[in-house]
């Protein structure tokens, strides 16, 4: 009998608690809403993942600690110009010891002595040391299919097999691969007839890297195809491509090459305004894009500080591009930007896609950050 009238209590608690709703929340705690605004800035952890630090003063860090930014620093090099990866290291490290867990670093290796016999076994020892100074992650950089020659005289793409080795060490050391491999598409375009300011200011001042001017020169869709092929040689790497991965002028372009590689992202350095253009004529197509690939998405600047840069224009610039930035993806105001006429839309991107590619998506894809 006892037994019976337990389980019939039991029954009837079971039954007035049916239908009720689970409270996984106290009913006096506010949910979030759905979108952030613009006066949520400083409020949200932000990581801008494609900057470069080349200077040891404080500066360019303290506007991120007041901006509530972490950085990326990321290092290169080119035969062309006289930046130095072993000085850029050299500062990266300093501001890592100065400002721990607010700086990490990237690595790079350089084809300036490509053609000498020992060149492999150099770089691979350089990429070694840099793995054990705290190196997240290794940025190739566009010289490799752009300039470099072997000794034939035969153009040098990142699918060659002479990298392979190198590409192998980085992948068996679990270290992502960060790839600025070829350009934006106005870079083979007359500069009248490229879509934003920014790029015929560049290609203007550096010609060459002007591919317009290089007919002899591998073509776009040859950088882009040889970046597959890498790829696809190394379908274990993680990779992450740098400047929305050279197809900054076409989300549909991007969308597919994303399909085709799961282990690949991309960063937005430097490449916002072409999707801010896009907006302004289909503007659904480009949301759209940014909530389907919310997993692959990094956002960056490519903003850079020298031992000249003027501390206060610097922060200035540093705080008005993020500010900027945050206001496309957040808010649906009108915006206008200096790198083209026309105006767009902000994109009004919900809250936790923000938070993916402000934040969470560089901590995926560069362990270590």
């Amino acid at each position: 009998m006892k037994f019976k009238h337990f389980f019939f209590c039991l029954v009837c608690v079971l039954l007035q608690n049916c239908g009720q709703p689970k409270k996984n929340a106290p009913e006096n705690e506010p949910s979030k809403p759905q979108f952030y605004t613009d006066q949520d800035f400083k409020k949200v952890d932000k990581i801008d993942a494609h900057v470069h630090i080349e200077t040891d003063t404080p500066d360019f860090i303290q506007q991120a600690i007041a901006d509530n930014f972490q950085l990326l620093t990321i290092n290169w090099d080119d035969p062309n110009e006289s930046g130095d990866m072993i000085a850029q290291q050299r500062f990266a490290l300093e501001q890592i010891k100065a400002f721990p867990g607010q700086v990490a670093y990237a690595t790079t290796f350089s084809v300036r002595d490509f053609n000498k016999a020992d060149w492999k076994e150099s770089m691979l020892a350089y990429l070694k040391n840099s793995f054990a100074e705290g190196a997240i992650a290794v940025k190739i950089y566009k010289v490799i299919g752009m300039d470099l020659k072997d000794k034939n005289g035969q153009w040098v793409m990142i699918d060659d097999p002479r990298f392979d080795s190198i590409i192998d060490f980085i992948q068996r050391s679990n270290i992502p691969i960060i790839g600025h491999l070829g350009e934006p598409k106005d870079c083979w375009l007359p500069l009248d007839k490229m879509t934003i300011k920014g790029d015929k200011s560049y290609f203007g001042e550096n010609p060459e890297y002007y591919m317009y001017l290089h007919p002899e020169a591998p073509s776009y869709a040859d950088q882009l195809r040889a970046r597959d092929h890498m790829l696809e040689k190394h379908p274990n790497l993680r990779f992450v491509g740098a400047h929305l991965g050279s197809q900054e002028w076409s989300v549909d372009a991007l969308s597919e090459t994303l399909d085709k590689f799961p282990n690949m992202a991309v960063d937005m350095a430097a490449r916002i305004p072409h999707l801010q253009y896009q907006s302004i004529t289909d503007w659904q197509k480009v949301r759209d894009f940014m909530i389907t690939y919310q997993d692959r998405l990094l956002y960056g600047t490519d903003l850079m500080a020298e031992p000249t840069s003027d501390p206060s224009v610097m922060k200035k610039r540093m705080h008005e591009t993020w500010i900027s930035d945050w206001k496309f993806f957040v808010s649906n105001e009108e915006m206008t930007v200096s790198d083209f006429e026309g105006k767009f839309k902000g994109l009004n991107l919900p809250r936790k896609v923000i938070e993916k590619i402000y934040f969470e998506n560089a901590k995926k894809w560069l362990p270590g950050m």
